[in-house]
């Protein structure tokens, strides 16, 4: 009896570590696998600005006062070198960006390059054998599928949500109103402000988009940029420090029910062609003046930046399909964007709107109005100053072609315009 109650005795701990090996096989779930591959690529982002703020006592009569204020966010390293892919509009504006690693480490980072329009950029941190993990891809993504979201809500370190990828596709508008972002992911996980820049990864631990927080206000609804469209622009922004723009040679009109009733249109959803530049891609591939625009890439097409999207989601040059109604006639075009010639956005702008510029060492300036342009329907006048193009002051004439290109995507050119001593906002239609 005392040998069987000893023999009890000394297979306890045995069957104890049976157990709780047992319950940690049960407990390691996938969700716990993505965390603990992924977790240690994700990191914090401190952007720290200076703000000017007027004395509320004595105006600017004493200058304004200087005044910091921080903004918090996440990344994603993707490179053991250091890299780190970020929101552009956590580090807008930034005088100091400090990354913090899991480990603890505070590393300062410098801006490689950033889109304001995609929301993306691309950090430096001076440090090697950094854990990295890889964007991946959204083209097979399904519908349903657990994802899992990683970051820093609120500034709380490594928080991990999980959820479901709810749509695809989606069109949102920022909360500023001062910008539409199309073909974000959905997801019901749990998306704050400071999961910015933080990786949406599936079960199988790719990361199939990188969270934003710029659309707030919506309980249970969370949105991420596809990971193929991240790395078409975090490659561009690593070449060139920049997104480029591309070039159809097209002007597009987002098509609705108002618009097709009274143009005739065969469909009360799409893009209309305006105009189509001569010897562009899209004039060589067949698309006329008049067209629809139905889809694009096998995907119905909502407004106009839809096309720009599924370009800026490929290498340049890759031929899209994309689906044409021309009066009682549908039929397929494979049309591809390129990148643009030197010096053709200046000659959009002067076919587009009648402007010829002239650079000198006081910048640039308007050098001539054509007759019967939209620019002189708008009073502009040979002489007046070109002071800055879509948010970006105008250094160069390069920089003006530049930014007239990306304003064939939006549809718009906002021109800051100097006559005299004072300064005229316009927005051009393009």
């Amino acid at each position: 009896m005392r040998r069987a109650r000893q023999l009890t005795v000394a297979l306890l701990p045995l069957v104890s570590t049976a157990l709780a090996a047992q319950s940690a096989a049960v407990r390691r779930s996938p969700v716990v696998e993505v965390v603990e591959r992924v977790a240690p690529a994700v990191v914090n982002i401190s952007a720290e600005s200076i703000v000017r703020r007027a004395d509320p006592f004595f105006g600017g009569f004493f200058g304004s006062r200087p005044r910091r204020t921080q903004s918090l966010g996440s990344g994603l390293i993707i490179d053991s070198g250091g890299v780190v892919v970020t929101n552009a509009h956590v580090i807008e504006g930034a005088s100091r960006i400090v990354v913090t690693t899991r480990d603890g480490r505070e590393l300062e980072a410098d801006v490689l390059g950033a889109d304001r329009d995609a929301d993306l950029a691309v950090l430096k941190v001076q440090a090697r054998a950094l854990p990295a993990t890889p964007l991946g891809r959204s083209a097979d993504l399904l519908m349903g599928e657990t994802v899992v979201a990683i970051g820093n809500p609120f500034g709380l370190s490594h928080t991990v949500t999980t959820g479901v990828l709810s749509a695809r596709g989606r069109t949102v508008a920022a909360e500023s109103g001062e910008a539409r972002y199309t073909d974000f992911l959905q997801t019901d996980a749990s998306i704050n402000p400071g999961n910015s820049g933080g990786p949406l990864v599936n079960l199988a631990g790719q990361v199939i988009g990188i969270n934003t927080a710029i659309v707030q206000g919506a309980n249970g609804i969370g949105f991420a940029i596809p990971a193929d469209r991240a790395q078409r622009v975090v490659d561009d922004l690593l070449r060139f420090g920049e997104l480029q723009p591309l070039w159809t040679g097209l002007r597009l009109e987002t098509v609705d029910a108002e618009l097709a009733r009274r143009e005739g249109l065969p469909g009360a959803r799409g893009a209309l062609v305006v105009r189509v530049f001569p010897d562009s891609p899209a004039a060589r591939a067949g698309v006329q003046a008049g067209d629809l625009l139905a889809s694009v890439a096998d995907k119905p097409i909502a407004a106009r930046e839809d096309l720009t999207t599924a370009f800026h989601s490929v290498a340049p040059g890759t031929p899209i399909r994309v689906e044409v109604r021309r009066g009682e006639r549908s039929f397929v075009l494979a049309l591809s964007a390129v990148r643009p010639p030197r010096g053709l956005g200046l000659e959009v702008l002067a076919e587009a709107l009648g402007l010829a510029v002239t650079s000198s060492g006081e910048g640039l300036a308007i050098g001539r109005v054509a007759n019967g342009s939209e620019g002189e329907r708008i009073g502009l006048r040979a002489g007046d100053r070109l002071l800055a193009a879509n948010g970006q002051r105008l250094a160069s004439a390069e920089q003006l072609g530049h930014e007239v290109l990306r304003a064939l995507d939006r549809g718009s050119l906002f021109l800051v315009v100097g006559r005299g001593r004072y300064a005229y906002n316009l927005n051009l239609p393009m």
